[in-house]
């Protein structure tokens, strides 16, 4: 059977017609590798970086283009808009979905923005759960390992002709790196998190044409901070974030007939982080900082001690209508609206609070005229309030299908992403609190980060513009039947262009952003799969090839800044990359699995793991279990991407054990 790809247009098509390259990754296959985290999921799919900046905090990027959070990805779960509002960025770690819940992983390899808007920049995410009509009754499952690994998952649901929920539990707990370099010296890391995650999912069937999903979650936590990493301003304490997540979706589906189907879904969520630490800045130092209005203050009375914060607090409120048409088997249609209200809220970020809104119209027509040819044109029509412009993404693609097994695909599109919130309208500042004497009198009193940049190379408060990104790719999907085995070979080329990146640093010491950089991507990418009795081969490979230069204003930024700002847009960026798994189905109810995953390289540093597993599962009319043990090997001990990510031993080990009923 043909693989099905249900998000890159919204449509649900065979992977023969679909108008670009998309990664399929199930829920079963993630389980039977012993992914112990979401975002490791992503070194299976060709051309993404996984990797760790700051403290423990997770970059998943396709094709880099990255300075310090990862962008220009539109992530979702089960439809619902997932990344970050202030800084489009994705905390992997406070993702609200378990590994366990799981149905399906679908990555749209290329810019997807024709179908769903500004961040689908290089690409798409849509993370799908598993229905609760499909998980009734009770799940236990916990895992845990190296540095402090635990996971624990608890499910009950129930089902029945006209309802059926599910409400999962899930915590995730891990000491992070064993060491991190502070001048000469190597140090305890403190860059753990502990997470709580409860979900509650569950569908109504009102009739046989009109049902109703409705969905919520909350998270908790603590995402630990490193006070060298991560501290700031002299900073004493370690500046842990506090996480406080909800969110509610409600979907409506209804059809008028087998041909035509629509749902109208609304959906809210709201993320909360409290970050405070404390200060220690030696005077003499100190009153360099204050505006020459303020008193004079003594430097020989001890150092400036206080409190400082980062808390922020985001919601989204988002409506989106899509109607779907078959009008025959040559022909069907998808088109929507969709309405996005985005709201930030933090003294330190913004002096206050703010909102974008974001309007858009999309469609997509798939068109057969010929057994061997399909058509694909759609685009993305939408209006936002961070540049207050209209913009037009399209996409076209024409699939020859050769046989029934196999298609070549031509695509052309352009994608565009806005500045985000924090890009666009910053009004960072810092209100120490708790002030020790003889600072006492500057309680209260606000110190404005655009004062405390460098003046010569700032472009605080400047307006951004888009970004843009011409795409074209040449593809290759085709299944071969060979006897009792199936072999599916995925192959793309892509040659982007893309123009006007935002790049530069971003802190309190530098600010120089600005759309001044240009890249050109060239490469290729494999995906293909073997599966027989017992057996599945799975590999992957990507090879890029980047070139950058800088755009912007001459003699705006000393040379050695342009380089960097060039060079800051392509540090995530992996020449090659590539992954194997197998699975083998063993006697006595034992499967086992082995993976390997490279890259090589990013920062001057590679990547290179092989994991192992050992399960028993065994099945029974009325319940099942599992038990499982899990060796990954870092076959290249040196750290990844940054050099305080130190692993103290080479193999890490994992022990699993989950019973259903």
């Amino acid at each position: 059977m043909l693989p099905e790809v249900l998000t890159t247009t919204r449509l649900r098509q065979s992977k023969l017609k679909v108008p670009g390259t998309t990664t399929i990754i199930t829920g079963e296959l993630i389980r039977d590798l012993g992914v112990m985290n979401l975002a490791e999921v992503f070194r299976l799919v060709p051309g993404m970086v996984v990797g760790k900046r700051g403290s423990n905090n997770t970059v998943t990027t396709y094709h880099g283009t990255s300075q310090y959070e990862q962008r220009r990805l539109q992530v979702q779960v089960d439809g619902r808009t997932a990344y970050r509002v202030s800084l489009s960025d994705v905390d992997w770690i406070a993702m609200p979905v378990a590994l366990e819940n799981i149905e399906r992983i679908e990555v749209s390899r290329g810019p997807n923005s024709a179908a769903y808007g500004i961040n689908a920049f290089l690409g798409s995410i849509n993370i799908i759960t598993r229905s609760p009509q499909d998980t009734a009754g009770a799940e236990l499952y916990s895992s845990v390992g190296s540095r402090g690994h635990l996971r624990t998952f608890t499910s009950v649901g129930d089902t029945s002709p006209d309802t059926s929920w599910r409400l999962s539990y899930e915590k995730r707990k891990s000491n992070g790196f064993d060491a991190q370099i502070e001048g000469n010296e190597i140090l305890p890391f403190h860059d753990g998190y502990d997470v709580n995650n409860f979900n509650f999912d569950s569908i109504l069937v009102i009739d046989n044409q009109h049902s109703l999903d409705l969905r919520a979650g909350v998270l908790d936590g603590v995402n630990e901070e490193d006070k060298f990493k991560s501290g700031k301003l002299g900073a004493v304490t370690n500046p842990d974030i506090e996480l406080n997540d909800y969110y509610l979706q409600a979907r409506f589906n209804g059809e008028t007939s087998d041909q035509h189907f629509y749902y109208l879904q609304v959906s809210y969520q709201n993320q909360k982080r409290r970050q405070s630490w404390s200060v220690s800045i030696p005077a003499d130092a100190f009153v360099t900082l204050l505006p020459p209005s303020a008193p004079a203050f003594p430097t020989d009375q001890g150092p400036f001690v206080a409190d400082l914060n980062e808390d922020a607090e985001e919601s989204r409120l988002e409506f989106e209508l899509q109607d779907t048409l078959v009008l025959n088997p040559e022909l069907q249609f998808v088109s929507g609206i969709g309405y996005r209200e985005d709201t930030y809220r933090s003294e330190t970020f913004f002096n206050g609070s703010g909102n974008n809104y974001q309007t858009r119209l999309f469609a997509n027509a798939e068109y057969s005229p010929l057994n061997w040819l399909t058509l694909n044109a759609g685009g993305n029509w939408e209006r936002t309030t961070t540049t207050r412009e209209t913009y037009f993404s399209p996409r076209v693609a024409s699939n020859f299908i050769i046989t029934d097994n196999h298609a070549i695909r031509f695509v052309f599109s352009r994608a565009v992403r806005t500045p985000d919130a924090f890009e666009q309208n910053p009004d960072w500042s810092y209100r120490p609190a708790n002030i020790q004497a003889p600072f006492s009198a500057l309680e209260g009193s606000r110190f404005i980060v655009e004062d405390l940049v460098d003046q010569q190379t700032s472009t605080f408060g400047e307006e951004l513009e888009e970004e843009w990104i011409t795409s074209r790719e040449i593809s290759y999907f085709g299944q071969f039947h060979l006897d009792n085995a199936l072999m599916s070979v995925e192959v793309r080329y892509f040659n982007d262009y893309l123009r006007d990146m935002i790049s530069g640093v971003i802190n309190e010491e530098e600010w120089y952003i600005d759309n001044n950089v240009a890249l050109d991507q060239e490469g290729v990418e494999l995906e293909t799969s073997l599966e027989f009795s017992g057996t599945k081969l799975r590999a992957t490979y990507a090879y890029l090839d980047q070139e950058g230069r800088y755009t912007g204003e001459p003699g705006a930024l000393p040379p050695e800044t342009e380089e960097r700002a060039v060079e800051l847009l392509g540090r995530l960026s992996a020449r090659h990359s590539g992954s194997f798994a197998w699975i083998q189905d063993l006697p006595l109810d034992l499967t086992s699995s082995v993976s390997f995953y490279l890259t090589h390289e990013v920062r001057d540093t590679r990547f290179k793991r092989a994991d192992f597993r050992l399960a028993r599962r065994v099945d029974r009319s009325d319940y099942s279990y599992v038990l499982a043990f899990n060796i990954k090997h870092y076959i290249d001990q040196e750290p990844w991407i940054s050099p305080d990510n130190i692993i103290n031993s080479n193999n890490q080990f994992f022990v699993e054990a989950g019973i259903r009923f």
